[in-house]
């Protein structure tokens, strides 16, 4: 004689408190994206996925959500089809549609994503890891997606470098140069700053249309640092690096601006409710603590500060 089990999960609880995020994290997937004409790019990825649970059912059945993860991510990875975003837009609204209690799904991912890429002076194959971000958000509204990049790079202080200057211009009067040729060097020849590890992280979240390229995300964090950096470097692809980040010393806040203006520049045929996020966070060299810059707003926002300020 078969017994019919009980659905716990259906049943009310003793507390009836909604929760607005229950579900399942660290999952992790194999996924491929497809490119035009060129090998998959191939993701080791990590998931988390939520709905949201009204106050009068127990649990979110976690098996359910468990099986619409592993049925949309081995459609990605045998049919390769999908935009990083896509991966997460569906499986979204797949949790949207199949849990009649729920009326938001959150899912979220994070992947290691491998570049290659020449050094600036030897010209030599290089690679260069990026973190890809990508998420998004079902309700009865529709469907946002995001996309974005952590990378990492250099800066040097600008505040370090004046004080460096200062001393250059002084020890060369006392040397009787003058002050033309004083000032032709220090444009020339950059002082010394204190330099540190930069983390930048640009996020773009939109309905999906039109797209955002990836690669373009990770470029406008690239080049908003002072310098980028990579993997392998001679000596002369060391004195690059340094030279342009001198050459070009960025506080925190300033990354931060730099990339707003790569942003409109790159982006510019985004909407204007599209959400943008940017953060830079810099590895102090000098100091035990770290510096931290960033901001949160929509294209329209940021295309009049960025253009008010042309």
């Amino acid at each position: 004689m078969s017994h019919q089990l009980p659905d716990v999960q259906a049943s009310s609880p003793d507390v009836t408190v909604g929760l607005g995020q229950v579900g399942v994290t660290g999952v992790e997937k194999l996924v491929k994206i497809a490119r035009e004409e060129q090998r998959p790019l191939v993701f080791t990825a990590e998931f988390e996925v939520f709905v949201d649970l009204p106050a009068w059912r127990k649990g979110a059945d976690m098996s359910r959500n468990m099986e619409v993860i592993d049925e949309i991510l081995e459609d990605a990875t045998r049919e390769e089809a999908y935009r990083v975003e896509e991966v997460c837009g569906e499986v979204a609204e797949r949790l949207l549609g199949k849990h009649e209690y729920t009326s938001r799904a959150e899912v979220s991912m994070e992947a290691e994503f491998m570049r290659r890429e020449k050094t600036p002076a030897t010209d030599r194959e290089t690679q260069h890891t990026v973190n890809v971000i990508a998420s998004a958000t079902a309700t009865e509204e529709g469907t946002r997606e995001e996309i974005g990049a952590q990378v990492t790079g250099m800066t040097v202080c600008p505040c370090s470098q004046g004080m460096s200057a200062a001393r250059a211009k002084e020890t060369l009067e006392d040397l009787g140069v003058d002050e033309e040729t004083i000032t032709e060097f220090l444009e020339e020849v950059p002082q010394p700053g204190h330099s540190q590890r930069g983390h930048a992280t640009l996020t773009i979240e939109a309905n999906g249309d039109p797209e955002v390229d990836l690669n373009d995300v990770i470029d406008v964090a690239r080049d908003a640092m002072s310098a980028r950096i990579y993997n392998l470097a001679k000596r002369p692809d060391e004195d690059h690096m340094t030279y342009a980040a001198h050459a070009d010393a960025k506080f925190v806040e300033d990354c931060v601006r730099s990339m707003a203006e790569g942003v409109v520049e790159e982006f510019d045929h985004l909407a204007d409710d599209a959400v943008i996020t940017m953060k830079q966070s810099n590895d102090e060299s000098i100091h035990q603590h770290n510096a931290h810059a960033e901001r949160v707003v929509e294209m329209a926002t940021l295309r009049e500060e960025v253009d008010g300020d042309a």
